[in-house]
C-alpha cells in the first residue's frame, strides 16, 4: 500500500531550497534599497548600486586604479575608490563566484556599451583585461584575476573583505603588480 505522504526531502533538495531562500532574501534587500526603500534605518540616499554613493570618488566604476590602505599598502580599487578583491578558487582565469556569492561579492563588470576597462594611475594597461561570465557579461580582470567588490566596503579606503574565507574560498586584495596581498 502506498503512503499518502510525499517522500521525505533529501539533504541535497533541502540545501538547494535553503540556498535559493538565502539568495532571494539577499536579492530582495538589494532591490528594496535600489527602489528607494529603507533597510535597517538607512535612507534611500545611502544606497546607489548597493553602496553609499555619497562617499564615492567621481571616477567610473569600470576604472581600475590604486589607493594606499593602511597595513596593506597600495592596492587596486575602482575609479570610485572601492577596494577590489580576487577569489582564490577563480585560479586566475575563470570566474567561479555566482548566485549568492555574486550578490555578496559583486563582480566588477563593464557596463553596457563599454568595451574596455580604464587603466587609472598606478595600473599596468597590459595586465588589465576582461573575461566572459556565464551570462555573457564582461568581468574586469587584472593579471588574469577576475575582480570583485565586497558589499560591506561602502567608502573609499575600506578593505573589510581582506583575508576572509567566505563562500568556499579565500578573498585577497591585489597589489599593482597583480599579486594577492596576503598579510
Amino acid at each position: 500500500m502506498r503512503s499518502r505522504h510525499p517522500a521525505s526531502p533529501t539533504p541535497s533538495s533541502v540545501a538547494r531550497r535553503a540556498g535559493r531562500l538565502v539568495a532571494a532574501v539577499a536579492l530582495s534587500g538589494l532591490v528594496l534599497a535600489a527602489c528607494g526603500g529603507t533597510l535597517r534605518g538607512a535612507t534611500p540616499a545611502t544606497f546607489g548600486n548597493a553602496v553609499g554613493q555619497h562617499d564615492l570618488l567621481p571616477g567610473p566604476s569600470y576604472e581600475v586604479t590604486t589607493r594606499t590602505i593602511p597595513n596593506l599598502g597600495s592596492v587596486l580599487v575602482t575609479g570610485q575608490g572601492l577596494t577590489l578583491y580576487l577569489f582564490v578558487p577563480d585560479h586566475r582565469s575563470v570566474p567561479t563566484c555566482y548566485q549568492i556569492c555574486a550578490v555578496q561579492w559583486p563582480p566588477d563588470l563593464l557596463p553596457p556599451g563599454v568595451s574596455h576597462p580604464v587603466a587609472g594611475p598606478g595600473i599596468s594597461p597590459k595586465l588589465l583585461s576582461t573575461v566572459a561570465r556565464a551570462n555573457g557579461s564582461r568581468q574586469v580582470t587584472y593579471n588574469g584575476w577576475p575582480l570583485y567588490r565586497w558589499l560591506p566596503d561602502t567608502a573609499p579606503g575600506q578593505a573589510t573583505g581582506q583575508g576572509l574565507f567566505n563562500l568556499g574560498g579565500q578573498w585577497w586584495v591585489l597589489d599593482p603588480a597583480g599579486r594577492a596581498v596576503t598579510h
